[in-house]
């Protein structure tokens, strides 16, 4: 892991890449095996755990908690209130917002104002889909391109559309589930009721 403070970036192990490009503030933890690709910027506060990607022009606000082995990839900005856990993938150009109402005329600058955006284990989110702050991502999830996501989405699910809306159900590699009449998935390793989908 690496703690920059001031000017200097101190070292814990040197497995980390920065491009010559990227920016990172004072006060940041990175773990071993991350990536920083050219133009990113890492802003003060923000904790990266290991073997994490950040393509060209990845924008990670102050105090962003972000887990392992995330893939993020180019012209994404996670803004400050938004945490992704361990192995989520970020498409190109996908949006996080983190204020309901934004006024240039009554800025609201400051954690107090920023409505809180999970994104659990494992979920994917395709390029250019938009994630509308205050919502919690299912693990295993799916978000497909271009998809509005205006309320939070169950474990497994599989988004399209503007707003989004659940077309089905994935399992952890994001191939399809198929259930029978009981709700019990043709591999006998998911069970779905009331419209919430759980491991048997």
């Amino acid at each position: 892991m690496i703690l920059k403070k001031g000017n200097k970036i101190e070292m814990e192990d040197k497995h980390i890449f920065k491009h010559e490009t990227a920016i990172i503030d004072d006060n940041v933890k990175i773990g071993k095996g991350t990536k920083i690709w050219h133009f990113s910027h890492i802003q003060s506060g923000a904790k990266i755990g290991k073997n994490c990607s950040f393509g060209q022009n990845v924008n990670v606000g102050n105090n962003v908690v972000i887990g392992n082995d995330v893939k993020v990839q180019n012209n994404v900005s996670i803004y400050e209130g938004v945490e992704l856990e361990d192995y989520v993938f970020c498409g190109p150009s996908m949006v996080f917002t983190n204020v309901f109402i934004p006024r240039s005329e009554f800025p609201q600058k400051g954690s107090e104002f920023y409505t809180k955006t999970l994104v659990k284990k494992s979920a994917s989110i395709g390029a250019n889909a938009t994630i509308v702050c205050g919502n919690t991502i299912g693990k295993y999830s799916i978000i497909g391109a271009g998809a509005v996501v205006t309320k939070s989405i169950p474990n497994f699910a599989l988004v399209v559309g503007n707003p989004g809306k659940i077309i089905g159900w994935v399992d952890f590699q994001g191939n399809k589930i198929v259930f029978d009449q009981d709700g019990i998935s043709k591999c006998k390793k998911f069970i779905i009721k009331n419209n919430i989908v759980r491991e048997i």
